[in-house]
């Protein structure tokens, strides 16, 4: 496992991150704690450092799976959670003043009760899990990261940013007050690389690359006949002819890449390849998962060439409309 600075941190986190939205046991369906925490005991095993998870995931059950793996574990590892919308609106709603959605007690009542659930001294990194730019100027959200901070509860702090609008972090990246974001970043969604990636690198702070695999549309097992269990969150992602969208652009970029592929591994090492990217968190619910993406840190960067191909392969759609 290879290891980067998270921006101006401390923290030196795992290339691959744990992902723990997965783990919920409400949207994603159909495995285990059992399995969760088989899964999550072997990413540690295998180097992985970084887990973030969300009180939002099943109502905090991610969180206490995640405390109890990681106080049972004798490695350091760094820890990230999110303050869910008080409004529970994802994504946050342009117009909806922050104080109906972040206002200051709201977010340390928030940051105490995950601290509770994971059953840990501090949140390594506490994030706001949705974000609105008109938000940028106000002081709830401000004096909420400063006192957390300050009180040691907190160590450093970010933003979690809307499906497919990566600008819209822009300028709470410019105040120079939060340490890390998070953005979906993958072979279909480069958007990233236009503006916040660049300056994420100009103001050293840290990005945490999520949905690497497209909620498993690079995973390369799904198919128009992959069925999910009913009330699954990718039943939904997935629905009308999506999956035959999703395969015709797999194939196309298969193709285009010649040979045999593996397709994770190369839509992990897409991301990594960039260097404004501190972590990539897939979701691991099993140990085969953990093992097959923990290999992709150690194997670097992709070739020039193959970053040209992948750069045709940009897909603008929102599958969470």
């Amino acid at each position: 496992m290879n290891y980067r600075k998270l921006g101006k941190t401390n923290f030196e986190v795992s290339g691959i991150g744990y992902g723990a939205w997965g783990i919920g046991g409400k949207q994603w369906l159909g495995g285990t704690d059992d399995e969760s925490i088989g899964a999550l005991g072997r990413a540690i095993e295998l180097g992985v450092n970084f887990i973030d998870t969300a009180l939002a995931y099943g109502d905090g059950h991610s969180e206490k799976l995640v405390g109890r793996v990681v106080r049972d574990t004798g490695h350091k590892i760094l820890v990230a959670t999110k303050v869910p919308p008080k409004d529970r609106v994802w994504p946050a709603q342009p117009g909806v003043g922050i104080q109906r959605v972040f206002p200051y007690d709201y977010i340390v009542r928030s940051a105490e009760e995950s601290l509770r659930h994971l059953g840990l001294d501090a949140i390594d990194l506490l994030q706001l899990h949705v974000w609105n730019p008109e938000w940028v100027d106000r002081e709830e959200w401000r004096k909420a990261f400063e006192d957390l901070k300050r009180s040691g509860k907190v160590r450093a702090v970010g933003v979690s940013l809307s499906e497919h609008d990566p600008d819209s972090g822009l300028s709470v990246v410019r105040t120079g007050l939060i340490d890390a974001v998070q953005v979906i970043y993958n072979i279909f969604d480069q958007l990233p690389e236009k503006q916040l990636l660049p300056l994420c690198q100009q103001e050293n702070v840290g990005v945490l690359a999520r949905v690497p695999l497209d909620e498993g549309g690079l995973s390369g097992h799904l198919d128009e006949k992959t069925k999910f269990p009913p009330g699954d969150f990718r039943e939904y992602y997935f629905r009308g002819d999506r999956k035959k969208q999703v395969v015709e652009h797999v194939d196309a970029l298969c193709r285009d890449l010649a040979g045999e592929v593996n397709l994770p591994e190369i839509a992990l090492r897409f991301c990594l390849s960039h260097p404004a990217v501190s972590t990539v968190i897939p979701g691991m619910r099993t140990k085969h998962h953990a093992e097959s993406n923990a290999v992709a840190s150690d194997l670097g960067p992709l070739p020039p060439e193959t970053l040209t191909i992948l750069k045709r392969h940009a897909w603008d759609r929102n599958f969470y409309s």
